[in-house]
Order: C-alpha cells, then structure tokens, then sequence
C-alpha cells in the first residue's frame, strides 16, 4: 500500500497546479500539508511547519508513510483549489512572492494565507486603506543609531511623513508617487528591514528602517505599494491593472562591494558599495549611506554607452577589471572574482541594450548634483 500511495502522489504531481509549489512557485517539490491539500518547496514547509501542526500538518513525499485519509485529502484539494479558496480575495497592490525572494516576503504570504486568513475575508485589510501610521526603527542620517520615529502614511495627499518629536512639523515629507521601497535584510541586519529610496535635489536619498515585528514591516511594504497603485489608477484609467502593478515597486537589479578608480588613470582603487537600479548605477562609501557617492546614468547603447571587459588604456588593471564608457567619462572598476565580474557586465549590459523610456529621460535630466557654488554640473563628474 505504501508503494501505491507514492505512486498516487507521483501522479498527483503531474496534474495541473501541483507541479509547483502552492505558496512560491519553486518546482523544487519535497513535502506536502496534508491537511490543507498542497503541495510546497522545501522552504516553504518550513515556515509551514513553524505556524503549528494545528494550522498546517506537512510530510515529506518520500520518506514519510502516508495514510489512505491523507492521500484523499491530497486527492481532493490539490494546489489549485486551494490557491481559489485562500488566495481568494488578494488585494492587487499586495506583492506575491517567487522562489528566490526574501524570507519576510515568502513567510507573511503565507501566514496571511493559512494563519491569518487574510485573503478570504470579505473585509479589506487595513494596508490597502490608503491611510497607515506607526513607529518605525529609523538610521540616522549622520551616524549608524537606530532611532524610533512616527511615520504617516496618506494616499490622499501622496505623502509619507517621518517625525522626530510627534507634535512638532515632519522631518521630511516624501511623495509616495516618486519613492521605492526594497527589502533589505541582509544590508540592515535585521530580517523586517526595508530600504526607502528617492530622488531629491538631484540625487538619490536612502532611508533605513525595521520593526521588531515582522508583520507590521511587511504591512508597511503593501501599504506603499497600494497608495502607489490607487494613485496611478487615477492618472492612468484606460491602464490595465497588471501594467500598473509592475510599476509599483522594483527590487535592485544588483548590488555589491566592487573597487573603483578616480577620472585620472594614476587613481587609485578604492572599495565602493554599487547599487544597480534600473538605469541608475550609484556607488557608495559604505553600503548604508544615505546618499550615493555617486551616480551613472545608463543610457542606450547606441548613444556611446558600453561596457567591455579589463582596464581602459593607460589604467592600472586590478584582477578582474571591467570598464564602462559613457559619453562623459570612462569609468574603471574591478570585482572580486571572474564570475562576479561577468555578472556584472551582464546586467549592466541588459539595461544599455533596452531603448530609454521617457520615465528614463526624466530621471536622467534630474540626476543633477551642485558643487562649489550655484553652479549645477552633470552627476558623471563625481568621483
């Protein structure tokens, strides 16, 4: 009996919905809940696991000894059906997550799922309201203190507000329209972190955040993503939903330590935090300054935009160097292996090679830093 049964679960596996897993989509598929009737990811089931056995009931497809019932339960349910039943009502704000995201993500998906029961109520949950306020853990600016500060969320007025004394005037007013938000947990340091980033006077500004719980800093992600997408429904209402969505939010293409040189060819290398977002590439000091030391502007190939393995001539080559041209000014860099290095080179090569948008070329006129005076220069100039 024990042989058929594996056989049914075999068979079961190859039926519509169930060749992924029911939370994630990773077709890496080792366990199953046998009460709720899917089919998961290692991952997975082990947040499954850790919600209680009086939630979720796995076993592991081959190694455990499966009972009749539960084969019938499988039999019965399936991903499919279950994916109708708990992800029934899931706002269109509300960020699903996939194989290789970050642990908060995945794990709030699925507690919201199958412990909360978020998505089969008919009331809306309170991040989609347009309207959030709370503390949050805030770094300094200056220095690396966590400091608690109130936030205010208004969808309304399309701001997000932080104070340092509730009842005085904000320290900074933010619009939602303009603001990314990333999770960040392994630059922060604490798993319910997130990354604000926006533009401001001309060049990019990060804030950093967490909260204890993680509940409420996953909430704090949908509440933004929401704000955004009700305020694009309204500048935007032939759009479809699914284009808006994808505008909501964008984690970082790439970051990473790399060494960079000066403008000059006898320049040094120095150590430099890069962030890959979107067309910008921003390097930093350290990987959490609040301000990039500097930012590139990636345009299309076609404008004299390129990148090419080794140092450019004249320069020191440093290991596993690879070199950027832009029409303003040719930038040296070196990572720490071949295969980090060609990496790089690809994403950066992924952006050059995609036709500029005229969301690019509002961001590329922005990107605008002032030195010495009143007069503006262009953000290649930064060393």
């Amino acid at each position: 009996m024990a042989d058929q049964n594996e056989k049914i679960l075999h068979r079961l596996l190859q039926q519509d919905g169930n060749s992924i897993c029911a939370d994630c989509d990773s077709k890496n598929l080792e366990w199953a809940s046998y009460n709720i009737g899917i089919f998961l990811c290692t991952r997975c089931c082990a947040v499954h696991r850790s919600m209680g056995a009086h939630i979720s009931k796995v076993k592991h497809l081959k190694l455990d000894k499966w009972e009749d019932s539960q084969i019938q339960r499988m039999i019965d349910v399936g991903n499919k059906s279950a994916r109708l039943k708990y992800e029934n009502r899931v706002p269109a704000c509300y960020r699903r997550p996939k194989e290789n995201d970050p642990q908060i993500l995945i794990e709030q998906w699925i507690r919201a799922k199958y412990e909360r029961l978020e998505f089969c109520m008919i009331e809306r949950p309170s991040y989609t309201s347009g309207r959030m306020e709370g503390f949050l853990m805030k770094r300094g600016k200056e220095d690396s203190r966590y400091q608690p500060r109130k936030f205010v969320l208004s969808g309304l007025h399309d701001t997000l507000r932080y104070y340092v004394k509730e009842k005085r005037e904000p320290k900074a007013i933010l619009r939602i329209s303009e603001l990314n938000v990333v999770y960040a947990p392994s630059k922060i340091g604490n798993p319910n972190s997130l990354q604000l980033t926006f533009m401001k006077e001309g060049t990019t500004r990060h804030i950093y955040v967490y909260h204890d719980d993680p509940e409420v800093i996953n909430n704090w992600y949908m509440a933004i993503r929401c704000a955004k997408l009700h305020r694009l429904q309204i500048a935007y209402p032939s759009a479809s939903e699914s284009d808006l969505v994808d505008l909501l939010t964008h984690d970082f293409t790439r970051e990473g330590w790399l060494l960079k040189t000066g403008p000059r060819a006898t320049d040094s290398y120095k150590r430099r935090w890069f962030t890959l977002d979107d067309r910008k590439l921003m390097y930093h000091d350290d990987q959490l300054d609040a301000h990039p030391k500097g930012e590139i502007f990636l345009g299309n190939q076609l404008d004299g935009y390129y990148v090419r393995i080794g140092a450019p001539p004249g320069a020191k080559d440093q290991g596993y160097s690879f070199t950027l041209f832009t029409p303003e000014r040719v930038y040296n860099m070196s990572s720490h292996s071949e295969q980090d290095r060609d990496e790089w080179i690809a994403a950066i090569q992924n952006v050059l090679e995609r036709p500029l948008s005229p969301q690019d070329n509002s961001i590329s006129a922005r990107l605008i830093r002032k030195r010495g005076g009143t007069n503006p220069k262009n953000i290649f100039t930064g060393r």
